[in-house]
């Protein structure tokens, strides 16, 4: 059965037929991605179900997008009065849901002001804009000449700015010209840090963990380092927690773990609850009053549905429960992942309920040992070769963790 265009309905396939599924993706969607063979159709807080029926820990949740699990009710019921009543009027107009969640958003980082945006790239390249108008307007630096340091291994975003400071091959090949302005130095080297910085720099731009990069937690006391050098140098520090923010690492955001205070917070990802792309960033007013009418916008970022989302999300974070959940489902999975290391695991890097799994090439390959763990019912990424990437909703359970620590036994042992 085919529509009046020529291309087969979706309602033709059996939702039964996995691979018809995945059929269907390969033919019409851009292959920028390599899906595990699995068809998910369903979810419930740590779980999802595919289209044959067979349910699976999700131990990724869209890359901390899914903080609170799969269609959390409160985030539901607030997503669903909301969409009912008021869902986009664009920023030319006031609503009654952005001031208020400004207003929260803003207490919860301990900053004065904020600037919503949709993805968290976007929230990246808004980040980077705000650096540099304030560094010519506030700081001084001679115009077109402003400079941003950024770290090896990063990952911020695949737009054609943000790749012209990666590392990483896969994400910059054949996208060149590359944008101008970035220095790239070692991630946790003070030293080289603090070489980058001349007079034309008007920010440092990290993440307080590497997410991409395989869970890479910097040295103790670095954060608090790159805080005071910033401060001595006059130049902003700003801390990308897209993806460690919001309680993924057992705190509300990764940069308390050494109570820093960046100037800059970049958010995203479960700031909308895995419901809808809601990304912001905030500061104080003597840097984000830089941003002009005109200057930086965008259609839907801050509409009232995404609004209304953030908001819910933030009143949950503010009960503490999920941070504390983090903390001790983390430490739970850290020591069963760390009694496997010489046992087909080279390393285990854990902060909160994220870690990075370092596989051995003598047992296996990291995208190898998600295949298997899908085979026990377990959903995971690979990072850069050997590593697997976990981050299970912080609504998984004591048994859930312990599941998972489980299949990794049973890879390891062959």
């Amino acid at each position: 059965m085919t529509s009046s265009t020529g291309t087969p309905e979706t309602s033709s396939l059996p939702l039964s037929d996995t691979e018809a599924h995945i059929e269907l993706n390969e033919a019409y969607a851009a292959h920028n991605y390599h899906p595990l063979r699995v068809v998910l159709s369903a979810g419930e807080g740590a779980w999802v179900t595919d289209v044959e029926g067979r349910r699976y820990l999700d131990c990724l949740a869209g890359y901390s997008a899914l903080n609170f699990g799969h269609a959390h009710p409160r985030l539901v019921a607030r997503a669903q009065e909301q969409l009912g009543r008021l869902t986009l009027t664009s920023r030319a107009f006031y609503d009654d849901q952005l001031g208020p969640f400004a207003r929260d958003l803003a207490r919860l980082t301990g900053k004065e002001m904020v600037l919503p945006m949709n993805s968290g790239a976007e929230a990246v390249e808004t980040a980077i804009k705000l650096a540099r108008k304030w560094g010519y307007l506030v700081k001084g630096v001679a115009e077109n000449q402003a400079t941003i340091v950024a770290m090896e291994g990063n990952f911020h975003g695949r737009t054609t700015t943000i790749v012209s400071f990666s590392t990483d091959p896969t994400a910059t090949a054949h996208y060149a010209p590359y944008t101008p302005g970035f220095r790239v130095v070692p991630y946790g080297d003070l030293a080289a840090l603090e070489a980058a910085i001349d007079e034309t720099t008007v920010a440092v731009l990290l993440e307080p963990i590497q997410g991409e990069a395989g869970v890479i937690i910097p040295p103790d006391g670095y954060l608090q380092q790159v805080r005071t050098l910033c401060n001595s140098v006059d130049v902003l520090m700003m801390a990308d927690e897209i993806q460690s923010g919001l309680a993924r690492t057992g705190r509300t955001f990764a940069c308390d773990h050494e109570d820093v205070v960046p100037d800059v917070y970049v958010l995203g990802k479960a700031l909308g609850g895995g419901l809808y792309p809601v990304s912001a960033i905030t500061a104080d007013s003597d840097v984000l009053e830089v941003i002009t009418p005109g200057s930086h916008g965008s259609t839907f970022g801050g509409n009232p549905l995404a609004a209304a989302i953030g908001r819910e999300v933030i009143a949950i974070l503010h009960t503490g429960e999920f941070q504390e959940r983090a903390e001790t489902l983390g430490d739970r999975l850290a020591a069963g992942l760390g009694s496997l290391v010489g046992q087909g695991v080279d390393a285990v890097r854990a902060r909160g309920l994220w870690a990075g799994v370092d596989v051995s090439p003598e047992l296996s390959t990291g995208r190898h040992v998600c295949e298997q763990l899908l085979d026990h019912g377990i959903l995971a990424k690979d990072a850069h070769g050997q590593t697997v990437r976990l981050a299970p909703p912080l609504v998984a359970s004591e048994d859930d963790i312990d599941l998972l620590v489980t299949a990794f036994q049973t890879i390891c042992a062959g």
